[in-house]
């Protein structure tokens, strides 16, 4: 390569004539804004830097869930050890000098101590035909905090109550468990989509139901609709202004009354004013819905009665008795033993009834004798 008729601006060295490539890639060097004169090697890497690195960096650890704070809010990222999360910061931090080609680098984490990794940083390439290597060491600081989630979770933070309560009783413990399952598996399905605001905050009984306080109101809401959408039911709800937020906005807090209709799947009960016999229920959705005892006719309450007609409890399904059948009368009676006092005692003879069967559940009440269907005989009417 000859020289050419320009000097070094700095040392006055004649500098070496280029390529129109190299030429054209040299006047937007950034070390030398605006100018079309080269400097000549020597001059030119005495002002290089290949490799512009921090000279510490901090990163933000929940020292309750492990969340990661990046950008501007905080991550689950699942990690047993930081030592990725410190090499991706380190990798985002790190910057090349533009003029390097052929850039190759590896890096060697170095656990100091608990909350200290050194990160050595190797870094190879090629510039103005040159091959140039740099070795930088980043120290990187495990900053243990605790996260927004993690602190309303510490506080008792909740923005919706879900109060689960029945007409007329109090909710059975298949209900209740049901809520707190209900409840946890709608925090679980935001939380894997990753909502971090969701989560359950307490579960308590009372003596007329269960209090479930969660953080959001969309989750009370959800847990609302899913009980009323398997058990029936009405959904109340009432706001109550708690505070304003950074912005001035109005935070309220929303409770949610779930009631529970008074009779719930398997409750033999008599209807007011009603001579055709019990009904054994068999759905609260809507209007309730059951069976007749007597005659195994299907009953539907009215419109207006809804999931709640008048009527008394006289047992449940549960508490029927397996007893013999003696003999069939004809198509509209049988002698079955009364349970209690082994006595043959004549009832009514429901379609549901297997005339060759030698034993039948029955519930004895205030009512009579009636048998009940075996248990999943019937489908529940709907």
């Amino acid at each position: 390569m000859s020289d050419s008729r320009a000097f070094c601006p700095r040392c006055g060295d004649p500098v070496p004539e280029r390529s129109a490539d190299d030429a054209d890639a040299d006047a937007a060097d950034p070390l030398r804004p605006g100018s079309e004169v080269d400097l000549c090697d020597s001059c030119y890497f005495d002002e290089f830097d290949f490799v512009d690195a921090p000279d510490r960096i901090d990163v933000r650890v929940c020292a309750r869930c492990g969340a990661v704070y990046q950008g501007n809010r905080w991550v689950d990222v699942g990690a047993q050890d930081y030592t990725d999360i410190a090499i991706e910061q380190v990798s985002d931090a790190l910057s090349v000098h533009v003029d390097v080609d052929d850039v190759a680098w590896q890096v060697e984490p170095e656990q100091v101590d608990e909350n200290t990794i050194r990160m050595h940083c190797f870094f190879t390439g090629v510039v103005r035909g040159t091959p140039v290597e740099e070795q930088v060491t980043v120290p990187v600081k495990i900053a243990r905090q605790t996260c927004t989630r993690c602190g309303r979770i510490a506080g008792d933070y909740y923005a919706s109550i879900v109060q689960i309560r029945a007409e007329g009783r109090t909710p059975t413990s298949e209900e209740t468990e049901r809520a707190e399952e209900i409840a946890h598996d709608i925090v679980a399905d935001m939380e894997a989509t990753g909502d971090r605001n969701a989560f359950v905050t307490e579960i308590g009984e009372t003596d007329d139901g269960l209090n479930i306080k969660v953080s959001t109101n969309k989750i009370g809401k959800k847990i609302s609709n899913k009980m009323v959408e398997e058990f029936g039911g009405t959904i109340n709800d009432a706001e109550t202004l708690v505070t304003e937020d950074e912005d001035g906005n109005e935070v309220y807090r929303v409770t949610f009354a779930v009631r529970l209709p008074p009779y719930t799947p398997g409750d033999v009960i008599e209807l007011d004013d009603d001579d055709e016999g019990p009904v054994l229920v068999r759905s609260a959705h809507g209007n309730l819905k059951g069976i007749r005892v007597t005659t195994g006719e299907r009953y539907e309450a009215d419109y207006e009665e809804g999931a709640s007609p008048d009527a008394r409890k006289l047992g449940e399904h549960e508490d029927a008795a397996e007893t013999t059948v003696v003999t069939v009368e004809d198509e509209n009676a049988v002698q079955v033993l009364d349970p209690e006092t082994y006595r043959a005692t004549t009832v009514s003879r429901p379609d549901y009834f297997d005339p060759a069967a030698e034993t039948v559940p029955v519930l004895k009440s205030r009512a009579g004798l009636h048998i009940l269907p075996d248990e999943g005989e019937t489908e529940e009417a709907t």
